[in-house]
C-alpha cells in the first residue's frame, strides 16, 4: 500500500522530521505542545500510513493521541468530521510552505529587485513535489479522491483558488508588485496561470525521478510566465 505520508520533509528544502510524520518546518503548530486537537490530527495522520481511512477506527486514534474517545468526537463531532479537518489542515501546511518559497525566490537575499517570475516557479516546483509524494495533497488539489483516503471536506473545494491567492500574497509582502504587467491583479492571475501548469504535471509527470517533473514544471512556468509578464 502506498503511504499517504510525504516522502521528505518541507517542499521548500528543509528535511527531517518526527517518526509521526511531521517534517521539520512543515508545521506551524509544532513550535508550541500540541492541543488535544492537533494530536487528535496528528495521530489519526499517522494511522493512514498504516491502512486506509475506512479501516481506521475512532477509538484507535483516541488512544494513540492519548485522549478518550469522548474527546475526539468533542472536537470533530463524527469520523467524517475529523477526515474534513484532516484534509484542512493538510492544505493549510500546504499553503503556507508553498508561500513560504514564493516569497523566497522573489526576494533572494541579495541581488536585484523582486522577481514574480522566479517566485511562481519556485511554488508550482513546491505544489508538485507535495502533490507527487503526497496522495492526500493530490487528491485535494485534482479532486481525484481514492477509496482509501479520508472523504473530501469544504475544503478541498477551495484548494486551488486558497494556493493561488495565498501565493500571490506572498508575492506582494516580498515586493513583487510593482504596478502594470505586475500589480496585484496581474500577480494574482500569473499565480493561477503557474498553478495549473503546475497541476497539469502532477496529473501527468514526466518519464524519469520525479526530479525530472518538478525541474521541468519549474522551466515551464518559467518560460510562460516571462512572456505574460513582459
Amino acid at each position: 500500500m502506498t503511504s499517504v505520508m510525504p516522502c521528505a520533509g518541507d517542499p521548500t528544502g528543509d528535511s527531517g522530521g518526527d517518526p509521526a510524520g511531521e517534517p521539520a518546518g512543515r508545521d506551524p503548530e509544532s513550535a508550541a505542545p500540541p492541543t488535544a486537537r492537533q494530536a487528535l490530527l496528528r495521530a489519526a495522520r499517522a494511522a493512514l500510513t498504516d491502512r486506509p481511512w475506512p479501516r481506521i477506527r475512532m477509538v484507535e486514534i483516541a488512544a494513540a493521541a492519548g485522549f478518550s474517545r469522548q474527546t475526539l468526537y468533542s472536537e470533530f463531532g463524527s469520523k467524517d468530521g475529523l477526515g474534513a479537518a484532516l484534509v484542512a489542515r493538510e492544505l493549510e501546511v500546504l499553503f503556507e510552505s508553498t508561500a513560504r518559497a514564493a516569497q523566497r525566490a522573489a526576494r533572494p537575499d541579495s541581488g536585484p529587485a523582486a522577481d514574480p517570475v522566479a517566485g511562481c516557479a519556485a511554488a508550482a516546483v513546491s505544489v508538485v513535489r507535495a502533490a507527487c509524494r503526497d496522495p492526500l495533497v493530490r487528491a485535494a488539489l485534482t479532486g481525484c479522491w481514492e477509496s482509501r483516503l479520508p472523504p473530501p471536506g469544504p475544503e478541498a473545494d477551495r484548494a486551488a483558488a486558497g494556493l493561488r491567492d495565498r501565493t500571490a500574497a506572498a508575492l506582494v509582502s516580498a515586493g513583487a508588485a510593482a504596478g502594470g504587467t505586475t500589480g496585484p491583479a496581474a500577480l494574482r492571475h500569473a499565480c493561477e496561470v503557474g498553478l495549473r501548469l503546475a497541476l497539469s504535471y502532477v496529473v501527468a509527470p514526466c518519464d524519469g525521478p520525479p526530479e525530472a517533473t518538478e525541474e521541468a514544471a519549474g522551466a515551464h512556468v518559467t518560460q510562460v510566465l516571462r512572456a505574460l509578464l513582459s
